[in-house]
């Protein structure tokens, strides 16, 4: 089964996640996404971030009812920073019959040589990238997206419908009171709104 990872903090998880993630899952070769978690880093300031067995359900209520998404804790359990290399090699391990890709956006193909051994990452894996509407146009950072992109492990999806939606955006429209139901799924709008989160 080939298996896509889509990490982030989902704080909360929007439509903006499920259409990427959906996206991926239906017009890839990619059999399933997993949305992976990140847990809180200890040495950020979480003062907007949820817990994380939160932030885990959100994303379990958001993807419940489509089997070809699935919540992933696989973080959780790791020692902190959580380096993806080291994520992929636990889930090769847990799951040898599996074959895992990464799901990024096109902002992270640019600053992925920077990543813990992005070489190996390259060499052992796929790498779907979407488009972003808020990449700069940094002329080093761009050069090397457009080297990244040419790459046999890189897949770049420009068909992904994207919007300019964030989930800061979000959780500041919370705290202000306004009215956020299309930007979230039904079911974790109304969790959020039950649990009085982002208030």
């Amino acid at each position: 089964m080939k298996i896509g990872l889509f990490f982030g903090t989902f704080n909360p998880i929007h439509i903006g996640h499920l259409i990427i993630a959906n996206y991926m899952a239906n017009y890839t070769e990619l059999d399933q996404v997993w949305l992976v978690v990140s847990p809180h880093n200890p040495l950020k300031d979480k003062s907007t971030l949820l817990a994380d067995q939160h932030r885990l359900t959100l994303v379990r209520i958001a993807v419940e009812d489509n089997n070809k998404l699935w919540a992933s804790d696989i973080e959780f359990s790791l020692p902190q920073p959580s380096y993806t290399v080291k994520t992929l090699a636990i889930l090769k391990e847990k799951h040898p019959t599996y074959s895992f890709s990464l799901i990024m956006g096109e902002d992270n193909l640019r600053s992925f040589p920077k990543w813990f051994n992005y070489d190996k990452i390259l060499s052992d894996h796929t790498i779907y990238v979407y488009p972003r509407l808020s990449v700069e146009d940094e002329t080093e950072t761009h050069a090397v997206a457009s080297e990244l992109r040419n790459h046999p492990s890189v897949v770049y999806c420009e068909d992904v419908p994207i919007m300019q939606l964030s989930a800061s955006f979000i959780r500041k429209s919370i705290k202000d009171r306004k009215d956020v139901r299309y930007m979230l799924s039904e079911s974790v709008h109304t969790y959020i709104d039950e649990m009085n989160f982002y208030r």
